[in-house]
């Protein structure tokens, strides 16, 4: 047997060497990996500030950094009914950095209506629900209208004559009038506008008759009397306005039931112990009593940590479907 040449002892003697260095270093660099949140978390919401969206977003963002020990920071990216701010989520690295506190628009309903919306809810992933936010069927002063049963009768009798308007083309108040359309077999017509404070003016300058808003949005100008409650759409009354019947109490609206709900969104593919701290987080956040009173001094309704949100937003979005096809909204 010939000999083993000194100069390849040699290299394989000092490859053994750097494999067991490696080897004993690999436990100690995983042990160094850091701990999920390292860094500060990104919440992005899709709307500019001061809307009911980033005010969601801001009230969870406190209660992430309280929980998980690392600050939050807030961004906003408005446009596209949301669909801005939930495309860059959804094309974010799924590490738990970059999340999204999103409301119904721009999670189920900006697919259904536009073809411009390239995600899918498929490309998310759940932390959970939040809350939710009934919307409110409101009269203008001079329509003369007080109730339900008094829209409904002047509605039917002069099919075409009277209007209703919303926040938008495709948002959940739009979709929430088609509902009340097609339930009661109405004849209206929308109109849009570019947000809250413009269709607000209208209705109390009495150049539109009828409106749809989110329940928090409507409730100061109600208050003070400036245009008259005439139902919520859920299907039971709202615990923060008991006074204000459910439209669903109606007959011809027994089956209305939809409003605005919140929830947090990771990109999809979140590794699971992220999804799980985040997830814990959440679920102690909506068990806290502070927390829950901070959410319904906003008009909102807890979400239920039990609830699957998986679920209930594929449900959500059957049904906003159906609203879509019957009403022919398109963007």
């Amino acid at each position: 047997m010939r000999p083993v040449p000194l100069a390849l002892r040699r290299r394989v003697f000092h490859w053994a060497v750097g494999a067991l260095a490696g080897l004993a270093l690999a436990p100690a660099a995983f042990a160094q990996a850091p701990a999920y949140p390292s860094k500060p978390i990104t919440i992005v919401v899709g709307y500019p500030p001061g809307g009911s969206t980033d005010l969601m977003g801001r009230m969870v963002g406190t209660e992430l950094s309280n929980r998980l020990g690392q600050p939050v920071v807030i961004e906003n990216i408005g446009g596209a009914g949301g669909a801005i701010g939930a495309q860059k989520v959804a094309s974010a690295q799924p590490d738990g950095y970059t999340l999204l506190v999103g409301a119904s628009n721009e999670l189920a309903i900006n697919k259904l209506v536009t073809k411009k919306v390239k995600y899918d809810i498929k490309d998310f992933t759940a932390i959970g629900l939040v809350a939710s936010q009934p919307l409110v069927l409101v009269a203008s002063p001079a329509s003369g209208v007080k109730n339900a049963a008094d829209f409904i009768q002047l509605v039917s009798k002069n099919p075409g004559k009277y209007s209703y308007g919303s926040s938008g083309v495709g948002t959940s108040l739009h979709l929430a009038g088609e509902m009340l359309k097609s339930q009661g077999n109405l004849f209206m017509t929308h109109i849009p506008y570019r947000g809250v404070a413009p269709l607000t003016n209208d209705l109390v300058g009495n150049n539109l008759e009828f409106g749809v808003f989110v329940l928090s949005s409507g409730l100061p100008h109600i208050k003070s009397g400036k245009v008259m409650a005439l139902g919520t759409t859920e299907a039971k009354r709202s615990p923060i306005t008991p006074d204000i019947p459910a439209l669903a109490e109606s007959p011809q609206f027994k089956n209305v039931d939809i409003g605005v709900w919140f929830a947090l969104m990771a990109p999809a593919n979140l590794p699971k112990p992220v999804h799980d701290k985040l997830r814990k987080a959440l679920t102690d956040a909506l068990q806290s009593p502070e927390f829950r009173k901070k959410l319904e001094a906003t008009g909102s309704v807890v979400a239920s940590p039990t609830v699957d949100t998986d679920k209930y937003i594929a449900s959500e979005i059957d049904k906003y479907r159906k609203i879509v096809q019957f009403a022919k909204i398109e963007e």
